[in-house]
């Protein structure tokens, strides 16, 4: 009984190192596949891959699809060359000192051969850290040069000014600017009330005009119906002679005699002499 336990217990006890190595046999293929799958990167279409070692730049050449690099000692850092849209809110003071909030989105690439200096100059946070405070300042400088009416007036002019000013702050870090969309400009309460009690007025105006206009025209015509009239009258009265007369009655003359008759003959009862 007890030389059948003591060989139970060592059977135990050998069985402690053989789990050990199987733990350390998965441990070490696991970190043979993870170091495997650093070892490779891949750059997508519309992408520039940079080749990283301890901070460095050591390769600037990276093609697009699978690239090797050193697992642990390099990185593969990428830099999108698409076109990318951003999207801000700002506020900015006009020429008559209107403050005006914008909404604004601006459409921009990476220059793919600035990548590598952009990245070394700036990193990836190129858009925090060049492009939006370059949108602000300009949207800023051209607000600046405008009246809050004019940035109503003026829209295309003013995002064409500001679209100049980004592309020539931002263009010597390799950034290119193709587009800048004012999507909304917004005003105070004081002056949109101020607007709409212009918008008023000036439609009250505009509409006061327009009576103004309709009744001259209405006199106009009045005036010319009235001349019409005057000058068909004198060519009527020009042509009431006692010849004209005689002759539209005979004309018009029936052969009838009214049953009463004034004194004198029928055409002397017309008005008409016979001499």
């Amino acid at each position: 009984m007890f030389k059948k336990e003591f060989w139970i217990k060592k059977e135990g006890y050998g069985e402690v190192p053989r789990v050990g190595r199987i733990t350390i046999a998965s441990i070490i293929a696991l970190f043979v596949i993870i170091t495997l799958f650093s070892s490779f990167k891949t750059i997508k279409s519309g992408e520039v891959g940079l080749k990283v070692r301890f901070g460095k730049i050591v390769d600037s050449s990276l093609k697009e699809g699978l690239n090797l690099k050193i697992p642990y000692l390099e990185k593969i850092v990428k830099v999108n060359i698409k076109v990318q849209k951003a999207e801000l809110d700002t506020e900015s003071s006009s020429k008559d000192l209107q403050t005006i909030k914008t909404k604004l989105a601006v459409n921009y690439r990476v220059d793919s051969d600035n990548a590598v200096n952009l990245y070394k100059t700036v990193g990836n946070s190129y858009e925090e850290t060049i492009l939006i405070p370059a949108i602000q300042e300009s949207i800023k400088s051209a607000m600046s040069q405008y009246t809050a009416e004019q940035t109503i007036t003026k829209r295309n002019e003013v995002s064409d000014k500001c679209l100049e000013e980004i592309q020539e702050k931002v263009k010597k870090y390799g950034i290119v600017v193709e587009d800048f969309n004012i999507i909304d400009l917004d005003f105070s309460d004081a002056y949109n009330q101020a607007i709409e009690e212009k918008q008023v007025a000036e439609q009250k105006v505009l509409t006061a005009q327009q009576e103004l206009e309709k009744t001259k025209i209405e006199k106009e015509k009045k005036i010319v119906e009235a001349q019409g009239t005057k000058e068909a009258n004198e060519i009527l009265n020009s042509t009431l002679t006692n010849e004209n007369l005689a002759k539209q009655f005979i004309d018009k003359w029936n052969g009838s005699l009214p049953t009463v008759v004034s004194e004198g003959d029928v055409m002397k009862m017309f008005g008409i002499n016979k001499d």
